[in-house]
C-alpha cells in the first residue's frame, strides 16, 4: 500500500506542481492513515470501508485532534482515494459518503504597532547576527511574506529602486510585493556589512538570508527561533510565530484604509475570502478602541 502512496505523492509534487510543504502535509496525513490500517490488519485499499474511515476519524477525535486538522485529513483521504479510483486501483471509493468536517475559523493573533516596534527594536544591530535578524524582522513586517517565501528570497529578487521584491509563492506562483523604506535600509545594511562574512563560509546560491554558522540558506526553524527570541526580549506575552507578522501586516494595512483586493494581491491569496478574515480582525480592533476610549464603552 505504501507504493500507491509514494506514487500519489510523486504526482502531486511533479505533475500537480504542489509545494514541498503541501506534499509533506499529505504525506504525514496518509502515513497516519496507513498506521491505522496496519493496526486493523488491513493490507489492501479495496478492503477499506466507510466504517473504517469513520473509525479512523473517531480515533483522531479521541486523541484530541481539532476540527481543522480533521478537515485536512478528510481532504487528504478523499484526494487519495479519488486517485486510486480514477486509476482503477480500487473497485469502489469508500470516501463517497464522508461528510465534511465543520471547522470554526480562528481569528489570527495580531500584534499592535507598538508591540511590533518593540520587537523590531530588540536586535543589536552592531552584531553580525543582530543586523541579519533586524533585516529579517523588518522584511517580514514590511512585506507580509510567508516564512517559505522569506527564506527562498534571492539577491536578484530585490528591486530596491522600485521598492519591491519578487516572491515565489504557493504553487510556484510569482508575485511582486512592495517593501517599505525601513526594510530596504536594513536590508542594504545587512547585505553590505553582515552577509559578506557569512557568504565566505560556503556557497550561498545567492539566497538573501544565510545561516550564521555555515553560510547556507537560513532554515524555517531558524526564523521561528529569531521571532520567538526577540518577542521574549521585547516582553511580548502573546503566542507569537513568524506568521503573526503576516497577520499584523495585513491587519494594519486594512486599519489604515487599504483596499481589500490590494491586500489580497500582496499576500498572494488565490481567493479573496481568505483575505476577508482580516476584516473581522479589523472589526474586533475597532470595537476594542471604542471600549477603551468611549466614555460609556
Amino acid at each position: 500500500m505504501e507504493e500507491f502512496v509514494k506514487e500519489y505523492l510523486a504526482i502531486l509534487q511533479y505533475e500537480k506542481n504542489l509545494s514541498a510543504n503541501t506534499t509533506n502535509a499529505y504525506r504525514n496525513d496518509l502515513k497516519k492513515f496507513l498506521s491505522f490500517l496496519e493496526d486493523n490488519a488491513i493490507t489492501d485499499f479495496n478492503e477499506v470501508s466507510s466504517n473504517h474511515l469513520s473509525s479512523f476519524f473517531e480515533r483522531q477525535r479521541k486523541l484530541g485532534v481539532d476540527s481543522a486538522t480533521s478537515a485536512r485529513y478528510m481532504s487528504s483521504l478523499k484526494g487519495f482515494f479519488r486517485y486510486l479510483e480514477n486509476n482503477n486501483y480500487i473497485e469502489k471509493n469508500p470516501t463517497g459518503k464522508l461528510t465534511s468536517v465543520k471547522i470554526g475559523r480562528k481569528l489570527p493573533a495580531v500584534l499592535s504597532f507598538y508591540e511590533i516596534e518593540k520587537i523590531l527594536d530588540a536586535p543589536k544591530t552592531a552584531d553580525l547576527d543582530g543586523l541579519r535578524d533586524k533585516a529579517i524582522l523588518e522584511t517580514l513586517y514590511s512585506s507580509g511574506l510567508r516564512v517559505s517565501e522569506l527564506i527562498n528570497l534571492k539577491i536578484n529578487d530585490l528591486y530596491f529602486d522600485d521598492e519591491v521584491v519578487r516572491v515565489l509563492g504557493k504553487g510556484s506562483k510569482e508575485r511582486i510585493v512592495p517593501i517599505g523604506s525601513s526594510a530596504i535600509n536594513w536590508l542594504k545594511e545587512y547585505l553590505l556589512h553582515s552577509r559578506p562574512h557569512l557568504e565566505k563560509k560556503m556557497k550561498s546560491h545567492n539566497f538573501v538570508f544565510l545561516n550564521m554558522k555555515r553560510g547556507t540558506k537560513i532554515s524555517r526553524m531558524a526564523i521561528w527561533n529569531i521571532v520567538k527570541r526577540y518577542a521574549d526580549e521585547a516582553g511580548i506575552k502573546k503566542e507569537i510565530h513568524p506568521h503573526t507578522f503576516r497577520h499584523s501586516f495585513a491587519t494594519h494595512l486594512l486599519e489604515g484604509g487599504a483596499d481589500l483586493r490590494a491586500v489580497q494581491e500582496m499576500l498572494g491569496h488565490a481567493d479573496i475570502s481568505t483575505t476577508q478574515i482580516y476584516t473581522h480582525v479589523d472589526r474586533n480592533y475597532i470595537k476594542q478602541v471604542h471600549k477603551d476610549h468611549h466614555p460609556r464603552g
